[in-house]
């Protein structure tokens, strides 16, 4: 069996990235994607986000990103992550959805169905996209209507006419209900007040990844920015505002068959629930490293000469995490792809120069 010295897992912005840097230093890289094309999670976006919807698509390394415009997103940006994949010889092998990565000795072993692949060092590009998170209310089971998550929206026109709840106070909810308004009746509902602002700057985003930083290199589980960055509202969701979309309410406390029911007995009847409530990392197949801290998160590490990104695993060297904590952006991703690259490296020769 082949020794890789490095294997990503995950083919989206940060496992290219990875993959990208590590390859122009000479390391044997795989790249591992659960997915049948390329194109990452965009590739299982809504078919109503255009590219001059999305919040932004950061440039591979040394490839400039398409721009804004009326084309589908989860059709530009695949295209451009395949051709990104064929201009630059990336051996990606798809479709392998990794199960497990268990540690053999010095290799680990990463683990798909009855497949095995060895190797020196992972980085782990898995996202957050196949793991949706939808809280639990008494009575969820027993709405009669129809309920979706982000992953599964169904687009302005199959909820069009209806009645649709809107939970969740990130990006997502704001961009749903500019385009649910203007067709719909739609109720808005979070468990924080929204904190809105006229424009986003560097500044802002700067201390938004400070504070993600700071958890991940304390253990704590990676948390959502909007707190720090805040909402605003974009040219094509001035028409909801107008509408009143975006008089937010505060959380129900109960699911009825028909609607949901506030601790002080108002009830409001809906047709649709739609969860705008964000996701978690996909990093389960990790679990058998016990990389998890006592405060539940993986504590990542900042290594020598790799930057200030932190992307190492602090309970084991040989893992890092891109696109996880701060750098679960297309820019951050990039980022922490080079940073993982320039550690591993050293972590490789290092091993080169002890063994002889």
């Amino acid at each position: 069996m082949q020794v890789w010295d490095a294997i990503v897992i995950g083919a989206g912005q940060a496992g290219l990235s990875a993959a990208h840097h590590l390859k122009r230093r000479n390391v044997a890289t795989l790249v591992l994607d659960a997915n049948d094309a390329p194109g990452g999670a965009w590739q299982h976006r809504w078919d109503s986000l255009t590219m001059a919807d999305v919040h932004g698509v950061a440039d591979l390394p040394d490839a400039a990103a398409p721009g804004a415009g009326p084309e589908p997103a989860n059709q530009v940006v695949p295209a451009y992550f395949a051709a990104y994949e064929a201009e630059q010889g990336l051996d990606v092998l798809r479709p392998v959805r990794v199960d497990r990565v268990v540690s053999v000795g010095e290799l680990l072993e990463v683990r798909a169905g009855e497949r095995r692949f060895l190797t020196r060092t992972l980085v782990n590009a898995t996202g957050t996209w196949e793991r949706p998170f939808v809280p639990h209310y008494p009575g969820i089971e027993t709405f009669r209507g129809e309920q979706f998550h982000t992953v599964d929206y169904p687009g302005a026109e199959h909820l069009a006419g209806k009645r649709v709840l809107v939970v969740g106070g990130g990006a997502s909810a704001v961009q749903f209900l500019g385009e649910l308004a203007p067709v719909a009746d739609t109720l808005w509902v979070t468990r924080r007040e929204p904190v809105w602002r006229e424009r986003f700057d560097g500044e802002d985003g700067f201390r938004a990844v400070q504070l993600v930083e700071e958890r991940v290199l304390r253990g704590l589980p990676p948390q959502s920015v909007v707190s720090v960055t805040g909402l605003h509202l974009r040219p094509q969701e001035r028409r909801a505002e107008e509408l009143g979309a975006y008089r937010r309410q505060p959380m129900f406390a109960t699911i009825e068959p028909d609607g949901v029911r506030w601790d002080d007995g108002r009830f409001e009847a809906v047709d649709v629930i739609l969860w705008a409530t964000g996701f978690r990392p996909a990093v389960s197949h990790l679990a058998p490293l016990r990389l998890r801290g006592i405060h539940g998160g993986i504590e990542l590490a900042r290594t020598p000469g790799a930057g200030q990104t932190p992307t190492a695993a602090a309970r084991d060297p040989r893992v890092h995490l891109v696109g996880y904590g701060p750098s679960a952006s297309t820019i951050g991703a990039n980022r922490a792809g080079r940073a993982a690259a320039r550690a591993l490296v050293a972590l490789l020769r290092s091993e080169e120069q002890a063994a002889g």
